[in-house]
C-alpha cells in the first residue's frame, strides 16, 4: 500500500514539474524558402519580400580591369538535371541566369550579382533566423572562387566563403551560416532581419581570364522560423502616433 502511495506521488509531481514545460509553444520551426529560381527570362521576379513591396531583377558590377561590352547577362534555356524531376509541367522551359566575364589582363579580378530594384541594388530580407544558404551553380573548371555577401543586423556586410569553381557543370553548393553573425536587432529601430547583398566571384591571380561563363540555378536558404517570435511579437511595432498629444488636448479642455 505504501509502495502505491509513493508512486502515485511521484507520478503526481512528475506531471506536476512537466505541465508548464509541455504547454510552452514551439520555439523551432524549420523551413526553406526559395529566393530565386530565375525563371523569369529576365523579368521582374515572381518572388516577393514578406512585405510583398519589392520586385526585383538581377545586376552586374565588375573590377577595373573589365573589357569593352562585357560583362553579358542573360537568362538562358536550362536546368540541373537534379531539378528535373521536380518539374510538375513536364513541358516548362525552365531557364538559368548566366554571366559572361571577359578582363584584359590577369590579376585579382572580380564581379559581383546582386539584386536590383529600379536600377539600384535591393537587399533581399531574409525570414527568421537563417542557418543556411544554398543554390546551384555552373562551372567551368576555372579556378575562381565565389562567395556569399550578406548584411547583419548591425550593418556589416560578412563574406561566407562558398568554395571554388575549379569543376564542371552543375553542383549544388550549401553554406553554413555562423552563428556569430546577428540576424536581428535587439533594439526597436534595428533592422528585424539579415539580409541577402549578393554574390562575389573572384578571379585567382594566375587563372585565365580571357573567356569565363557562370551560369545559377534555384537560390534558397533554410531557418527557424519561430527563433524571433515571443509572447507579445505583435506588440513590437505598435505606433503610438499622436495619442500622447491627443491626450493632453484632451486634459487641457
Amino acid at each position: 500500500m505504501k509502495k502505491s502511495v509513493v508512486a502515485l506521488t511521484s507520478l503526481a509531481l512528475l506531471f506536476g514539474f512537466c505541465a508548464p514545460v509541455f504547454a510552452q509553444p514551439s520555439s523551432r520551426a524549420v523551413e526553406t524558402f526559395i529566393v530565386d529560381d530565375f525563371d523569369n527570362k529576365g523579368e521582374k521576379n515572381a518572388y516577393q519580400n514578406m512585405a510583398g513591396t519589392e520586385l526585383w531583377t538581377w545586376g552586374v558590377q565588375t573590377s577595373r580591369f573589365i573589357e569593352e561590352g562585357f560583362p553579358k547577362k542573360d537568362f538562358v534555356p536550362g536546368q540541373p538535371n537534379s531539378l528535373r524531376v521536380l518539374n510538375r509541367d513536364k513541358n516548362a522551359e525552365p531557364k538559368v541566369l548566366g554571366i559572361k566575364t571577359k578582363f584584359a589582363r590577369k590579376g585579382e579580378n572580380w564581379f559581383e550579382l546582386y539584386p536590383e530594384v529600379d536600377g539600384k541594388p535591393y537587399e533581399i530580407p531574409f525570414v527568421g533566423t537563417c542557418t543556411q544558404i544554398d543554390f546551384w551553380v555552373w562551372g567551368a573548371n576555372y579556378l575562381y572562387y565565389i562567395d556569399i555577401l550578406v548584411r547583419d543586423s548591425d550593418g556589416r556586410v560578412h563574406t561566407l566563403p562558398a568554395g571554388n569553381l575549379a569543376f564542371n557543370g552543375w553542383k549544388n553548393v550549401i553554406v553554413t551560416v555562423p552563428t556569430s553573425i546577428r540576424q536581428h536587432s535587439r533594439l526597436r529601430s534595428g533592422p528585424d532581419t539579415m539580409m541577402f547583398v549578393g554574390f562575389r566571384v573572384r578571379t585567382d591571380p594566375d587563372e585565365f581570364v580571357d573567356d569565363f561563363n557562370i551560369f545559377f540555378d534555384q537560390l534558397k536558404y533554410t531557418t527557424n522560423t519561430l527563433s524571433n517570435i515571443f509572447d507579445g511579437y505583435e506588440l513590437k511595432d505598435i505606433d503610438f502616433g499622436d495619442s500622447s498629444s491627443s491626450s493632453s488636448s484632451e486634459d487641457a479642455k
